[in-house]
């Protein structure tokens, strides 16, 4: 039956950044369908561990981690911690990312290496570490969120939306690399989402750049909006779809 390929009963997830808005909403999701789902963000605080007893409160399994990505040796730290729960992930997504809005001409080298550091090399580095052990059981799903910025780059956002971009090229390479080992690569790419990073300021746009970055929907989405398209490509539901940059944005892309 359809409804049984979206049983994720025994897998083990990894959701970065999963203690707040997207991320929280991916980890509640798969752990509803099933899945133990290790709980993470920066410090491994209050705040994931509050992801985490919803789980557990729904009749489900968590654990939370707490690492920052974008330090060295970061990755090892994360894989070592996330395995030591419930054992091999078997579902990865790369969520955590970090967004410095700035004008193109004003942004720094610093700013510009937080934001390559944390969210592209941190993401092939995670799929170094989690990838052989998906391969070995032939089994896996690894699922990166990127960003309708990848289509549409906001002008206060150059190196945040070069970041997805190449995530997006990362995934497709590595998508057709791993097609015959039964582990799926793809990039889920949200648009306006109301979650609290919306509310954070951006440098102003004219009035022309703010048209064309319109929503034809009309309205934000919501975080489950999200959410429901990661279990479907997280699941025996979406085995047959890899390498792709899936949009869910209202028709903002287009």
């Amino acid at each position: 039956m359809i409804k049984d390929l979206f049983n994720l009963t025994g897998k083990n997830a990894l959701v970065t950044g999963s203690s707040q808005g997207i991320g929280q909403a991916i980890a509640l999701a798969l752990a509803e369908f099933g899945a133990n789902v290790i709980v993470h963000n920066r410090k491994g605080d209050e705040e994931a561990q509050k992801v985490a007893d919803q789980i557990r409160q729904q009749g489900g399994k968590s654990a939370v981690i707490g690492v920052e990505l974008s330090e060295p040796g970061a990755i090892d730290q994360l894989f070592d911690q996330a395995t030591k729960p419930f054992g091999p992930i078997d579902i990865l997504v790369a969520n955590a990312s970090v967004q410095l809005p700035e004008e193109w001409d004003e942004t720094t080298p610093d700013q510009f290496d937080q934001q390559v550091n944390a969210n592209w090399k941190s993401t092939l580095l995670m799929m170094q570490q989690f990838s052989p052990s998906m391969i070995e059981r032939g089994w896996g799903r690894i699922l990166t969120i990127g960003s309708v910025q990848e289509e549409k780059p906001h002008p206060a956002m150059i190196v945040y939306a070069g970041t997805k971009a190449a995530i997006a090229n990362t995934v497709r390479n590595l998508a057709l690399q791993l097609a015959a080992t039964g582990v799926t690569v793809n990039n889920l790419s949200p648009g306006v989402i109301d979650t609290p990073r919306i509310e954070e300021p951006t440098p102003p746009i004219s009035e022309e750049i703010g048209k064309r970055m319109t929503i034809p929907n009309g309205s934000a989405g919501q975080p489950d909006d999200i959410a429901a398209m990661a279990v479907l490509l997280s699941s025996d539901a979406g085995r047959y779809i890899t390498g792709q940059t899936i949009f869910v944005d209202g028709g903002m892309s287009l």
